[in-house]
């Protein structure tokens, strides 16, 4: 069909011309009922007015069924009853019935919030007012849901129901479709919406950690953060205990390395890492250790933890330049692993301490440990563990190890290994799937 005549057939006006022109065919012929079918059919793949729809719905009911009276009272997309979407089919001589309907609608007031489920209520008070009509209730449904409801209104008590007419049945159908497909539309633009926001927030996240590493004297840094979403839970930083000094004394300042894993991913557990680092940023700055930095983290975000169901996991260091001195303190994170040079072997850096947000007077414990010449310490959070394959093998600390160590007596830099890791992963879980949850490293080396 050529679009000039789809656009024929689409005119309400082309309809209501041919449908006044019924002296010498009767309106329910085939060829009658296939060109209402086409121009249905061509409205329905192109419409986005649902109000147009069923004006055209209301014309076609007004001619092939002139002797009744036809509701339609439509639910909008949250199932609720659509209010001004509500048309009445009904021939001219039916002006009085369709003002009375018209005067029962504004006297029973539908509240904005009425459900299907009492829509017994409204049918019962419609046939209680107008008892001199025969009222028969169809459901327009689409899929096995309802979109809402057709009332026929006849003089004929003891006629043929309606509901047995093969027409009418399309003409029902086809609005069913018209609806679903409205709702439809309004929900993609609803998640498009959504979309929107969650990508804004994932970019301000994005800034939020470090752009570049800083230059630490004698050491050589890398870090990337991998989400699972597009808003992730993961949160590793680098902050200079001193502020107001220059760049130059900056590299040979203590620094603070940090990483954390808010339990979750997505938009939730975005939040609450963006909260925390904020609180983290603030205790920093007081020069206190690791442990007492962790203990009144805890205390600062302990109530907006509880509130939210959920904790942090969060393993916090400090390095000093001049001495060589990394202390450390953690609250149940992964504990980074430390390659010794030296002896060519890896240990695991670990304190004891409680996760964030679960337990009010949760102490800490602060350890020391001095780094020697090519040392290298990586730190990660559980996704990268927890990764799993299609057989359903985790990655496990065992295989990070050994990967670690394999890389660690090959002369490589932190960039280079921190790539070799993160594709290690991609080769274990194989093409096409995706890390099951946020994935962090940060590889801390010295020259």
């Amino acid at each position: 069909m050529k679009n000039n005549q789809k656009e024929k057939l689409f005119s309400n006006k082309f309809i209501q011309k041919f449908l006044d022109n019924d002296s010498a065919v009767s309106l329910k012929n085939k060829y009658k009922f296939v060109e209402i079918a086409s121009s249905l059919a061509y409205y329905l793949k192109s419409f986005s007015n649902i109000n147009k729809l069923l004006d055209y719905i209301c014309l076609i009911f007004k001619h092939l069924f002139s002797e009744k009276i036809i509701l339609i009272i439509p639910l909008n997309y949250e199932g609720e009853i659509w209010h001004e979407n509500i048309k009445i089919s009904a021939n001219n001589k039916f002006l009085k019935i369709q003002e009375e309907i018209n005067i029962f609608f504004n006297q029973f007031n539908f509240s904005r919030n009425f459900k299907i489920k009492e829509i017994d209520t409204f049918e019962k008070t419609l046939k209680n007012n107008f008892k001199e009509y025969n009222i028969e209730t169809e459901k327009i449904l689409s899929r096995g849901k309802c979109r809402g409801f057709i009332y026929v209104f006849s003089k004929d008590l003891f006629g043929e129901s309606i509901s047995e007419d093969s027409i009418f049945l399309f003409i029902q159908n086809c609005l069913a479709v018209g609806l679903e497909n409205y709702c439809l539309i309004k929900t993609k633009k609803k998640h498009e919406n959504v979309d929107r926001e969650i990508s804004t927030g994932a970019e301000i996240q994005s800034q939020l950690l470090p752009d570049y590493c800083p230059t630490i004297f004698g050491l050589d840094l890398a870090a990337h953060c991998r989400p699972a979403l597009q808003l992730g839970g993961d949160y590793y930083d680098f902050m200079c205990l001193k502020t107001n000094i220059s760049d130059k004394r900056k590299e040979k300042a203590r620094w603070a390395l940090v990483i954390g894993d808010v339990m979750g991913k997505g938009i939730p557990a975005g939040l609450l890492m963006t909260m925390l680092r904020g609180m983290l940023r603030a205790e920093v700055l007081t020069g206190l250790p690791p442990d007492r930095i962790l203990h009144d983290l805890n205390q600062l975000a302990i109530n907006d933890l509880d509130q939210s169901h959920r904790f942090v996991t969060l393993f916090y260091s400090d390095y000093d330049p001049r001495t060589r001195k990394l202390r450390f303190a953690n609250a149940a994170h992964n504990p980074p692993l430390l390659w010794k040079s030296s002896d060519q072997k890896i240990i695991k850096l670990d304190a004891e301490g409680f996760v964030l947000g679960l337990q009010k007077d949760a102490e800490y414990n602060c350890c020391e440990i001095k780094l020697n010449e090519n040392d290298l310490v990586l730190y990660y959070t559980d996704g990268v563990i927890d990764t799993s394959n299609s057989l359903g093998e985790r990655f496990d600390e065992e295989r990070l190890i050994k990967t670690l160590t394999k890389l660690c007596k090959q002369s490589h830099t932190s960039q280079e290994i921190l790539n070799r890791v993160f594709k290690k992963l991609d080769d274990f879980t194989g093409q096409n799937r995706h890390l099951e949850d946020d994935a962090s490293i940060v590889v801390l080396q010295l020259k």
